[in-house]
């Protein structure tokens, strides 16, 4: 897919200069827990709310978001080019746009079975130019989905990013509370406000009699990231609509009924008030400071 420079009415970010109004990093411990498929319906419905969002897939060696949206690449296709702008060292990168939200991916760069198989120092460099070189233009919210783990690439990211705050995302296990308490000591360490936390495949819903059935057993209190002063800002039932529509690229958040569709809008605008609170709400940590 060969790509032109961008117009006059786009911009890359100057360092030091925000990349959007409000940047949401969406993280968990753990693989599997379904953070991609919320990092991507959220950035939707906050699209549909008429904001101006992007969503940066920083999942390196995970790059799900271009399937979710309908793009798939073969290796003989060709891959986003880099375009040298004439005044500035960084490269420019037009986004991609679909349900209204643009859309930067490390997996532009690379075909649907490949893998990125390269050192952290190149994985560092092709980060900064997600991070820099892509011209997003005004945006009200970036949503970032990290990969999972707290590992040099994440906090690299967390680093080199203005995050205004994180959604931690876990599944109803033991090992997914676990693993995400460390995503937050790394948030912590970091400076950045956890913003609350999303229990993905909470129940599942009985595609008959519309009943939410808990498939796993409850975590133990002491056990979850509720226990830390994680503010749980909702729990999110499996729905098979949900997986379909991914496969489809077509996210759930995009129909205008259903469901699945109305608790990712729901879950947008407690986001945003979350992130807007003029009381920037902080969480405490287990010794009180």
């Amino acid at each position: 897919m060969a790509v032109l420079p961008p117009g006059p009415d786009q911009s890359i970010r100057i360092p030091g200069r925000p990349l959007a109004r409000r940047v949401i990093a969406i993280a968990s411990g753990k693989g599997g827990v379904g953070k991609s498929t919320i990092a991507l319906n959220l950035s939707v419905a906050l699209a549909q709310g008429e904001h101006r969002v992007g969503l940066l897939d920083a999942d390196f060696y995970a790059p799900d978001i271009p399937l979710m949206v309908g793009l798939k690449r073969s290796k003989r296709q060709e891959r986003w080019e880099l375009w040298r702008h004439p005044t500035r060292p960084q490269y420019i990168i037009p986004p991609v746009e679909r349900f209204g939200v643009k859309i930067a991916s490390v997996g532009f760069h690379l075909s649907e079975d490949q893998a990125l198989l390269q050192p952290f120092d190149i994985a560092r460099f092709v980060l900064y130019q997600l991070v820099d070189g892509v011209a997003w233009g005004p945006l009200d919210y970036l949503v970032v989905d990290l990969p999972p783990g707290t590992s040099d690439l994440q906090q690299e990211l967390i680093r080199v990013t203005p995050v205004s705050g994180a959604l931690i995302i876990v599944n109803p296990q033991d090992v997914a509370h676990l693993d995400a308490q460390r995503a937050i000591e790394m948030f912590e360490v970091a400076g950045v406000r956890i913003l609350g936390g999303i229990e993905n495949m909470s129940s599942f819903v009985c595609p008959h009699c519309k009943h939410n059935l808990e498939v796993f057993p409850r975590v133990r209190h002491d056990r979850s990231i509720w226990s830390k002063g994680v503010r749980c800002l909702g729990r999110l039932p499996y729905d098979e609509a949900v997986a379909l529509a991914g496969n489809h690229g077509r996210p759930v958040a995009d129909a205008s009924e259903g469901d699945s569709g109305a608790l990712f809008r729901e879950l947008a605008a407690t986001v945003i008030t979350e992130l807007e609170d003029a009381g920037g709400r902080k969480r405490r940590r287990p010794d009180g400071t």
